[in-house]
């Protein structure tokens, strides 16, 4: 998956939380929070609009990245 690379700004305790967190599961913080990003984003709905390809296109990479943060969520328990 294509990375950009952003500046956020997070308070104090969000990003401890998230350090923590990323330690716990061996990852990086941006990849911790990358994962948790696109979960709270299926979790409360989000669904992306369709892009300007074919509706069948959009259609597979909207399922492509709802299977990933449902796979996401499950093997969070």
């Amino acid at each position: 998956m294509a990375t950009r690379k952003v500046t956020l700004s997070l308070d104090e305790g969000a990003l401890e939380f998230a350090e923590r967190a990323a330690k716990a599961h061996g990852v990086s913080v941006s990849s911790w929070l990358s994962k948790a990003a696109r979960r709270e984003a299926v979790r409360t709905g989000y669904h992306k609009p369709a892009r300007p390809q074919t509706a069948e296109t959009a259609a597979a990479a909207d399922e492509s990245e709802i299977a990933a943060a449902l796979e996401d969520l499950r093997a969070q328990g």
